[in-house]
């Protein structure tokens, strides 16, 4: 919840983000003497006013002036008369798009890894403005406690029954979920899972009969038609504003799998998860980051591919995870230099640099130097168009890939591997429940594979027991009560009741094993 990611800052002049747009209002505990420290930043009304109205003329209008040849200039683009008016879409749309309220804890102490603080100092990017102040004014350490945090963010609903879709980044870690309608019903909603790669979450809340949105397909989208976009910016909600669209299929830094579309509709804190449409009232992306130097809108949105969206979510409901494909190989740009001394006639296609031993690469023959040209039919210009292509190939499945091999190109057979670490979380409505307050599963194969454990169960949900109070959270692995494995829900459970009222746990969090104590009753 509320995170921000940051590009790699030039070594002069101002640093420049992409920020996820998270919510407005968070409030931490204040390292300054007790008070509150409010991270945000000036509200700058950009009012964007269109209208389809030609103003009335009061006098006959004078003549258009002749050119040369005697006809009358031509004014490209400059028809008033064809403005978009966005009131019925915003009528039509607008009850489909919900505020989201999170509230949770952040955790402070002297452990790097039990939360977002050392020695009282929040985590934040070296290249972030704030980061000077907070490091000469942090506080000597701390005893580990927790400060309750609250945020907004926006969604949409999918069906009538009340799945609702928004941003990974609004709702991870968030200990409750509020989904307020327009006609200002509050419902507390459930995370049905969320895909962190991809950015995206489901919710559902027990409703029904409730208006929905209509989903539209990115690919026909035009680069610079006009878009709207309807959310909760700094907590204002059902706001709409208007755009076009900027560009196509973008990267972004550390956001390999999802080609975003860039706009120029004004987007702020609190806009997050909201929807993005275009002029048929058709949802075409979710609004999700903004590229910013001081971390409020300037211009840069960037929306995720509703297609995209809508495969991560199919999954999580399907599977409980999302499934990638990989190829096992580490790509880089082609310049015009590395097209010459490949003997290219353009500078197109994705350079590998690495590929990693017995990976589906490596047994399709690919080897570093060569140049991906085309996958599964699909022509590489730049090396940031594979990575989203190759995810989205079902593990298992074979594909063909061109490369251009010592001068020469030539088609290869390649069986996609399944990705080893994808950040997904699916709670598939778990209650957390017996002694310990925690709702748990076994690990899958990959997950196993993933954390290097040979057994263990994964912790799904947790309420206000004594799991929760100890510091257990969603995502931990459970791998021993009191030095005894464990491999199954039952075992846990058959353990925790042995012990009465002291017990240790051994938790994977991450890459790190830690004991945490628990005191039952």
């Amino acid at each position: 919840m509320n995170q921000t990611r940051f590009s790699n800052a030039a070594k002069s002049g101002p640093a420049q983000k992409t920020v996820k747009l998270i919510a407005t209002s968070l409030v931490v505990a204040a390292i300054f003497g007790g008070g509150y420290f409010y991270r945000g930043h000036p509200l700058v009304s950009d009012v964007y006013a269109t209208t389809n109205a030609v103003a009335t003329q009061t006098a006959p209008a004078a003549p258009a002036p002749e050119n040369a040849t005697g006809t009358p200039p031509q004014t490209v683009g400059r028809n008033l008369s064809t403005l978009p008016d966005f009131a019925d879409l915003a009528a039509s749309e607008g009850p489909a798009v919900v505020n989201i309220s999170v509230s949770g804890t952040i955790k402070s102490g002297e452990d790097e890894a039990e939360g977002p603080s050392i020695n009282g100092m929040p985590q934040l990017d070296p290249n972030d403005p704030f980061y000077e102040l907070f490091r000469h004014f942090q506080m000597p350490p701390q005893q580990r406690g927790s400060t309750p945090v609250q945020a907004l963010g926006s969604g949409f609903i999918l069906n009538s029954n009340g799945v609702i879709l928004t941003n990974a980044h609004v709702v991870a870690d968030a200990d409750e979920v509020v989904v307020k309608l327009t006609d200002k019903r509050e419902f507390k909603a459930r995370v049905i899972g969320l895909d962190k790669p991809a950015d995206v979450a489901v919710l559902k809340i027990d409703a029904h009969n409730l208006p929905t949105v209509k989903i539209g397909n990115p690919e026909k989208v035009r680069v610079g038609e006009w878009v709207v976009a309807i959310g909760s910016p700094f907590g204002f909600e059902n706001t709409v504003t208007a755009g076009i669209v900027s560009a196509k299929s973008r990267s972004l830094p550390d956001e390999n799998y999802v080609p975003f579309l860039q706009t120029d509709v004004p987007i702020n804190p609190g806009n997050s998860g909201g929807p993005l449409f275009n002029l048929n009232g058709e949802v075409i992306g979710i609004n999700s980051q903004i590229f910013s130097r001081s971390g409020g809108y300037q211009g840069l949105s960037f929306a995720i591919p509703i297609d995209v969206a809508m495969k991560v979510e199919q999954q999580l409901y399907d599977h409980g995870k999302v499934s990638r494909g990989r190829l096992g190989v580490g790509i880089q740009t082609v310049t015009q230099d590395l097209a010459n001394s490949f003997g290219l006639a353009n500078p197109a296609g994705a350079l590998v640099s690495s590929v990693e031993k017995d990976s589906p690469a490596e047994k399709a023959g690919i080897a570093p130097g060569d140049v991906i040209l085309k996958f599964n039919g699909k022509s590489i210009d730049r090396s940031e168009q594979l990575p989203p292509l190759v995810a989205d190939v079902t593990p298992g499945a074979a594909a063909t890939v061109e490369v251009w091999h010592n001068g020469k190109a030539r088609e290869v057979t390649v069986h996609v591997a399944a990705m080893k670490s994808a950040e997904t979380r699916a709670n598939a409505d778990a209650p957390a429940k017996g002694k310990l307050g925690l709702a748990v599963r076994p690990l899958t194969d990959d997950e196993q594979k993933q954390a290097d454990v040979a057994q263990g169960v994964i912790v799904q949900n947790v309420t206000d027991g004594p799991a929760a109070k100890a510091g257990i959270h969603s995502g931990d692995i459970i791998l021993a009560v009191n030095g005894e494995t464990i491999a199954t829900p039952e075992q846990l459970r058959a353990l925790v009741d042995k012990y009465h009222k002291n017990l240790a746990l051994l938790v994977m969090r991450g890459d790190r094993k830690l004991f945490v104590p628990i005191t039952i009753g």
